[in-house]
């Protein structure tokens, strides 16, 4: 085997950042692009090492006419490698990128849980993370949106997502593929432009790249990694206040003390109150529904919320703000 500078920082990473402990059972998914096929060829070259055990997974969303061409592909280089191939197919109209990730995570989840892997792997990189970053600004956001993607994050109680390559660039792992030849499966709804995400990686990133930074895409990598590790802090001590103003409420599921809250800064307030509304609420809160809410900590006893998504309203009484499930109150 070739020992490459890549090969020695995935090892590195996976080491100094406990991604992927020694003797695991790892799910990495493959769909044939250069990411993925980077990827599982570090992991498989440096298996030995840390005595894992690694297998392949491919979703077919069945959205191409190539995709079952592609699936037997990647079948193909899992039997090249010796390594054990997992396959889930849609069976129902896949019709967004949105709607595609969620079945995509889904399917591997349900395969991890099938054969016991504990981690699920996947190829994102750092150009993944600087193109989400923008994405979610463009779409307005806040810092937990601009943290973009994270290393790992738990999918159950007991399956792992991680995503070793986030300091990698995508130019990285095409030459990576290109020394090593590497059979890539284009994916031509990567040149589709009425995808966001392809607009802002063929349009927005070339531009931004030749007019203001060459390395704006490790730049803004590097600037989702340190929002990570702020939004994380922030979040604990939001907690920590959210504990606190509701320990003497006799519902503390629906109501809390706005005068603890008062104490607090407005970026821990906003926290608290999201972390309320995200326990309360049938969807995500966006900014409208967190404003609203904050601005009761402050507000004359009395004052009430138009109704949230659901039809619950927020009422002040004294002390306290009161959530009143699918009615008005007067």
């Amino acid at each position: 085997m070739t020992w490459t500078p890549l090969h020695a920082q995935i090892h590195r990473t996976i080491g100094d950042r406990y991604l992927l402990p020694p003797k695991k059972r790892l799910l990495v998914a493959v769909s044939g692009g250069q990411d993925s096929l980077c990827l599982v060829k570090l992991l498989l070259d440096i298996q030995s090492k840390w005595q894992w055990l690694i297998a392949i997974a491919h979703c077919d969303h069945c959205w191409r006419e190539d995709s079952h061409d592609n699936a037997i592909h990647v079948e193909n280089l899992a039997k090249t490698w010796h390594t054990p191939f997992h396959l889930e197919t849609a069976t129902n109209i896949i019709n967004s990128e949105a709607t595609a990730r969620n079945w995509r995570y889904q399917a591997l989840t349900k395969i991890a849980q099938v054969n016991n892997y504990q981690y699920i792997i996947t190829g994102h990189t750092a150009s993944d993370r600087a193109e989400t970053l923008l994405y979610n600004l463009i779409r307005g956001t806040g810092a937990d949106g601009l943290q973009a993607l994270t290393w790992q994050r738990p999918l159950t109680d007991n399956i792992l997502l991680v995503r070793p390559l986030l300091e990698i660039t995508r130019s990285q792992t095409a030459q990576f593929c290109q020394d090593f030849n590497l059979p890539i499966w284009e994916d031509s709804t990567n040149e589709n432009l009425q995808y966001s995400r392809n607009r802002i990686r063929q349009q927005l990133l070339p531009y931004l790249q030749t007019n203001f930074n060459p390395q704006v895409e490790t730049n803004i990598a590097q600037t989702a990694e340190l929002l990570q590790a702020e939004v994380a802090y922030l979040e604990e001590i939001a907690h920590y206040w959210r504990l606190e103003s509701t320990a003497t409420s006799p519902n503390p599921d629906f109501q809390f003390n706005r005068r603890i809250l008062q104490k607090a800064p407005l970026a821990i307030q906003r926290r608290v109150i999201r972390q309320i509304l995200q326990a309360i609420l049938p969807t995500s809160p966006n900014f409208e529904h967190i404003e609203k809410l904050t601005g009761l900590i402050t507000a004359p006893n009395r004052s009430q919320t138009d109704p949230f998504p659901g039809g619950a309203i927020a009422v002040v009484q004294d002390d306290w703000i009161c959530f009143h499930p699918d009615q008005k109150k007067d």
